[in-house]
């Protein structure tokens, strides 16, 4: 712990830097390349619906020694078509759903599933969702998640900048698109937990991307009137500042999501938890991931743009505002934050002088 408080001093001082900015289209392409895997699984398997947003019955069976076998073969025997899923749930209950049903399909696949799995029916937990109802739950999400959208966007406008607010979507957007994508690659239910997990990521998400924009404000607050550095620059320095803040906090919040992941819904087999904490851990790597490699950098170029950041680099480049390397060569970043490395100066490369007469 010493040494990566050490590294997070040096990282604060600028003694040490990371460039992010100038770098941007590398972490530009790897985002790039986890949207299409993203897009690809959802083209290929989709979202796996659970019954609260597409209507259906849900039947689960407990019985030390349940088979996914034993169900489907009792299911099967009813001869009612349509799609059956059926998934085992910790070791002693197995889960049975089927699209939306009538009454008497209902008591059929009941005796059925006590019939062949040798259970009481007062036993089965038995859960029918009417399609209406799934669509006004799944109406009430979309109306959820873009009300969230539209506060946070004029929440950051009125407490930072517009320009702020709209890296800050970006971010969330971007988060959201993963997680979704890897929710279809791996074929979990979505369910409403999985709802309330993504909403919980958006807030993360951005909580972190504040934290790291609160610093560039504080950077670049005075930086037309002293140019030292350009936008890039001081943003960039930003990001090394709170770098190890970020990666501490987020460590910190992903260890008991991942408990409730793998030994709350690996082990004991909790299928709410399950749900929830594959979204809050994906979304929360992610969304750290957002913060740093996504969010600033678009901030970075949406400023450069401006002609006041514009004038600004020229200024500071003009008068050779650089930063040393550790090798003494300088080096002074362009204003879309790419690296210029200029000639090695220093006592040895000064010609020597003749002593006087």
């Amino acid at each position: 712990m010493s040494s990566l408080s050490g590294i997070g001093g040096r990282l604060y001082r600028g003694e040490t830097s990371i460039d992010f900015i100038g770098k941007r289209r590398r972490w530009y392409a790897i985002s790039g390349l986890l949207i299409l895997a993203s897009v690809g699984a959802l083209a290929i398997q989709g979202l796996h619906l659970g019954i609260e947003f597409k209507g259906g019955s849900s039947y689960i069976v407990t019985k030390p020694g349940v088979t996914i076998e034993a169900a489907r073969a009792a299911v099967e025997s009813t001869g009612i078509p349509g799609e059956t899923i059926i998934q085992k749930i910790g070791t002693e209950k197995v889960r049975v759903q089927t699209a939306a049903l009538t009454s008497e399909q209902s008591n059929q696949i009941q005796d059925a599933l006590a019939s062949k799995l040798g259970v009481t029916i007062d036993s089965i937990d038995t859960q029918i969702v009417g399609p209406s109802w799934g669509k006004e739950i799944t109406r009430k999400a979309l109306y959820g998640l873009i009300g969230f959208v539209i506060v946070v966007m004029l929440y950051l406008a009125m407490a930072f900048e517009p320009k702020m607010a709209i890296a800050a979507i970006i971010a969330v957007v971007h988060d959201v698109f993963i997680t979704v994508g890897i929710y279809a690659l791996v074929g979990f239910d979505v369910t409403p937990a999985t709802v309330i997990g993504f909403l919980t990521i958006l807030g993360y998400s951005l909580y972190d991307t504040v934290v790291v924009f609160d610093k560039v404000r504080e950077n670049t607050r005075t930086i037309t009137s002293t140019s030292k550095s350009t936008y890039s620059q001081a943003a960039n320095l930003a990001v090394n500042q709170t770098l190890v803040r970020s990666f501490n906090t987020s460590l910190i919040a992903l260890l008991p999501v991942g408990s409730i992941l793998f030994v709350g819904a690996g082990l004991l087999g909790a299928g709410t938890l399950k749900d929830l904490s594959l979204a809050l851990f994906i979304g929360l790597a992610t969304g750290t991931y957002s913060s740093i490699f996504i969010a600033t950098p678009i901030l970075a170029v949406l400023r450069e743009r401006e002609p006041a950041m514009q004038a600004l680099a020229k200024r500071v480049n003009a008068r050779g505002g650089a930063v040393p390397n550790a090798d003494g060569s300088v080096a002074a970043m362009s204003p879309m934050g790419s690296t210029v490395v200029k000639e090695r100066r220093g006592p040895r490369n000064q010609p020597k002088r003749k002593g006087r007469k």
